[in-house]
């Protein structure tokens, strides 16, 4: 079914029209990412979907039995409650209906209502409709829920009585997703999901969201992301959407066949025009040629023109240079710890070290130092022991996430030309153009800049440095997905060398021939390869780990038998419980759609009316709701058994 249609949404400022006649559908189960450059108009039209912000004409169409979630971009969860409490809240309905259940639990364990009959099953009754309301609700497992989506997002490493309000910016968005996960949505709209997330976190989501049973509608500039996750893309360019099938790769060469295809039809049409057009011009004055002329006239007035494909906007121009070539030996990094003050240390006697020509990505969760290390290896900041020692002609770059080498208060122009005071104002607008800085862009305030904006600004000042070593801190953050494109190509050519932080695994794909794994426990594990290529070592050592665990236990298993027996006895009753689980679970579920249905064709004239159907239809409904009560009763049991 339909669960959200956008039928030709207009929106304007001004005398600009933002989005022009925009068709939009997503059915359930879909797995949908709208995708589009920087200011096309993306979070305009996600808050017109969710009804934040007004549009001009069109419509928007959902369901009324259909609920939606959003979660803005960098939305920050804000409340004076723990972590626990605040996730509590959203069952506050269902734990509203536990305590009726307590509360007619001890009215059935008092005597004065046990020998009232008639009080007595009315009790009863309502207790029975409350119990099975709670149970089909998710009454018996929400606080598991709350645990599993906490565990989720890396929230397991705190205690749940944690004051929300003295959680970090990153960590409060990161509740709140988790927050609109736990509601389940028929519509859940996630705006760029996957900002402070690590690896393991995001790996984690992509499998929830798979085995979400809503739809959903994403705007990320995760690649790697929307390639696992969605299986529709709605591409936003030029004030207007189209739809293409797949995931992000899939889109993104469709996309290309699409315009290469346009652009074959219009070139052909365009000859086609030409020489009817030059036919025309040369026979209409004759007499013994005008009507073939009228006739081609003709044709080319009802001829139905192809459009040319649309330009697409601009994009940035980069290309990374150096100076001069550095020796072999780039950097070495010997017995490095650093501690803030009173704290214990991050990581300790740390060795790494770069040779020339090596694009070595830095990986691991958050909070175990990654930042700090790129900062003491950049000379940006001293470690508490232990040095770093650059190589011969080594001549350093860096690029800050929090892109603090920036000056708020100057403009753009003079951000650049004041680091290169020796260049002509020309050429340095030259650069800035090449970054999309043009006209009165340059006198903007480097404040009032974008994320995207900055971001683009500091790799200008990077190009422009010419340094033979390059230390990237999550360098795509900020980067819509084209730019993300250009980076990349940009650093694949470049001769230097790189070392480079990035959560951004479709980059870390692209860029990395070495892959170093920072876990916080004071040990750098080297990869060979690629992130994909870490991915499969890593499996294949789980693998050799669960092999030596199993040998590890064969000893144990001659030593005692008997006891191997027993567990082996105990796991088979177990999983026999479990089927049996499963099996009484699905036999409700299907009992209660039957019984709904049967209940719904009570409504229908040609039933109510004819008194022996009625009849029947009622017994069979009586008889399906005697089994159900049974199965229940079967189910309490033998989940209270599986919990012993």
């Amino acid at each position: 079914m339909n669960i959200l249609q956008c039928d030709r949404v207009t929106k304007s400022f001004g005398a600009e029209t933002i989005l022009q006649d925009i068709k939009m559908e997503i059915k359930s189960g879909d797995r949908v990412a709208l995708v589009g450059r920087n200011g096309s108009g993306k979070t305009t039209l996600l808050n017109i979907i969710t009804g934040d912000a007004p549009y001009d004409s069109g419509s928007v169409l959902m369901p009324k039995s259909q609920t939606m979630g959003f979660l803005a971009q960098d939305t920050g969860l804000e409340s004076t409650r723990t972590i626990w409490e605040e996730m509590l809240t959203v069952f506050a309905s269902l734990r509203s209906v536990e305590n009726e259940l307590r509360d007619l639990e001890a009215k059935m364990a008092d005597p004065s209502v046990y020998d009232d009959p008639p009080s007595y099953e009315a009790v009863l009754k309502e207790y029975d409709e409350k119990q099975e309301y709670f149970r089909s609700s998710g009454g018996y497992h929400y606080e598991a829920d709350i645990r599993s989506i906490l565990s989720g997002l890396n929230f397991d490493r705190l205690s749940y009585d944690l004051p929300i309000a003295s959680l970090s910016g990153g960590q409060k968005t990161r509740l709140a997703l988790g927050k609109l996960l736990l509601t389940k949505p028929d519509l859940l709209v996630l705006d760029e999901p996957t900002n402070h997330l690590d690896i393991e976190t995001l790996t984690w989501l992509e499998n929830y969201l798979n085995s979400y049973e809503g739809a959903i509608l994403i705007v990320s500039h995760d690649r790697y992301f929307l390639d696992r996750v969605v299986t529709k893309v709605y591409e936003l360019a030029h004030t207007r959407t189209k739809l293409y099938h797949g995931n992000y790769s899939a889109f993104l060469e469709n996309r290309a066949k699409d315009a290469e295809l346009q652009q074959k039809a219009y070139d052909k049409q365009q000859a086609e025009i030409a020489q009817l057009e030059t036919f025309v011009a040369k026979n209409i004055a004759r007499a013994s040629t005008t009507k073939r002329a009228q006739s081609k006239r003709k044709k080319l007035e009802n001829m139905e023109r192809v459009d040319a494909p649309l330009a697409d906007a601009k994009s940035a121009s980069i290309a990374f240079d150096i100076e001069q070539t550095s020796g072999n030996d780039v950097l070495a990094a010997k017995k490095v710890t650093f501690a803030y003050s009173g704290s214990d240390p991050l990581f300790r006697a740390v060795d790494f070290s770069v040779t020339r020509g090596e694009n070595i990505a830095i990986i691991g969760p958050n909070g175990t130092g990654k930042t700090t290390f790129l900062k003491i290896l950049g000379n940006r900041l001293a470690p508490t022991e232990g040095d770093v020692h650059y190589g011969s002609k080594v001549t350093v770059g860096y690029y800050d996430q929090e892109q603090a080498q920036l000056n708020a208060t100057k403009t753009v122009l003079d951000e650049l030309w004041d680091e290169h005071p020796q260049d002509v104002e020309k050429d340095i607008r030259t650069v800035l153009g090449r970054f999309l800085f043009s006209g009165e862009d340059v006198h903007k305030l480097v404040h009032s800049l974008s994320g995207g904006e900055k971001a683009r600004l500091v790799l200008a000042k990077l190009m422009m440095k010419k340094a033979n070593l390059l230390l990237f801190d999550e360098p795509t953050n900020h980067l819509d997905l084209d730019s993300k494109e250009v980076l990349e190509a940009a650093l694949i050519d470049y001769p230097g060398t790189m070392v480079f932080i990035s959560h951004d695994r479709y980059f870390l794909n692209r860029m990395s021939t070495r892959t170093v794994e920072f876990s916080g426990d004071d040990k750098l594990q080297t990869y060979l390869g690629n992130y994909d290529y870490y991915l499969e070592k890593k499996a294949e050592a789980e693998e050799r780990a669960q092999l030596q665990e199993t040998h590890a236990a064969a000893p144990v298993e001659n030593k005692n038998k008997q006891s191997f027996k027993q567990e082996k006895e105990d796991k088979k009753i177990a999983r026999k419980r479990r089927r049996e689980i499963e099996a009484i679970e699905n036999r409700i579920s299907q009992l209660e759609e039957e019984t709904e249905t049967l209940q719904s064709s009570m409504l229908e004239p040609e039933v109510y009316e004819d008194y022996a159907r009625a009849n029947r239809t009622q017994a069979d409904i009586d008889e399906k709701e005697t089994e159900l009560e049974q199965l229940m009763e079967q189910w309490e049991a033998l989940q209270l058994d599986e919990s012993q």
